[in-house]
């Protein structure tokens, strides 16, 4: 489907008013398909040990 010129201005405008929001989207996508796709049993090992320290560094910054 073809955007119209004011979908496309209007993608733009909400695309640097939200840089962040769109660049963490961005990379919760990436992450995500790497997981389901790409990453191998020591791959899948080594990210459910960066996510439990990451749930232990959020947990004590929540005290």
């Amino acid at each position: 489907m073809a955007l119209t010129e004011a979908q496309k201005r209007a993608k733009a405008k909400y695309q640097k008013k939200n840089r962040e929001k769109q660049a963490r989207y961005t990379l919760k996508s990436k992450a995500k398909s790497f997981i389901k796709n790409e990453a191998n049993d020591k791959e899948l090992k080594e990210l459910i040990e960066l996510i439990k320290e990451r749930k232990l560094v959020l947990k004590k910054e929540e005290e």
